[in-house]
């Protein structure tokens, strides 16, 4: 039987002042220990997407690839990952993105999506939304169709859903 999202809510673990002060963090290793909670919030993540003929699910590094690989297998789709700047080893196309504090690179596998092919991107969180947007824009580089993105977590106070406007967001936890 799926727990419901506050049942899940209940599975996480805040720890306050990581990785620094005024920092509250939501520790989601106590939820995937747990083999039926893990499960469900594949289930709750998966549910929205399940009828929309998914050819890949791209999960962004690191956390994003605990949900993803599951979901792909259980769509029939391929997984394609986006990883840090220097991971990939065959050619690649990249993105920079803002962080809080500087910025970051984000790079897929140039042959990674055929033009056309129908993408859910997966992550654990959504918190500003800057990995979620490079993400998307490299999908869309490679003429992907972005049908949705989905998030086990979202932090709404960030409103990263602010930066996903026209894409369809799915979150199962919202804090």
């Amino acid at each position: 039987m799926t727990a419901t999202a506050e049942d899940l809510r209940a599975k996480i673990r805040e720890i306050p002042d990581f990785p620094k002060p005024g920092i509250l963090f939501y520790d989601i290793t106590t939820l995937l220990k747990d083999a039926a909670a893990y499960r469900s919030a594949i289930d709750l993540m998966l549910a929205p997407y399940r009828d929309d003929k998914i050819d890949l699910v791209v999960g962004m590094e690191s956390r994003g690839f605990i949900f993803s690989a599951p979901m792909a297998y259980l769509l029939g789709a391929g997984l394609v990952p986006v990883r840090k700047l220097g991971k990939l080893p065959a050619e690649t196309i990249t993105v920079e993105y803002a962080l809080e504090y500087g910025s970051n690179t984000l790079e897929i596998h140039r042959d990674a999506i055929q033009p056309g092919q129908r993408v859910l991107i997966v992550d654990d969180l959504l918190a500003t939304g800057g990995t979620v947007h490079g993400t998307i824009e490299l999908v869309e580089r490679l003429q992907g169709e972005v049908v949705g993105v989905g998030f086990l977590v979202e932090l709404d106070s960030l409103k990263g859903r602010d930066r996903l406007q026209g894409h369809r967001v799915e979150s199962v936890i919202r804090y």
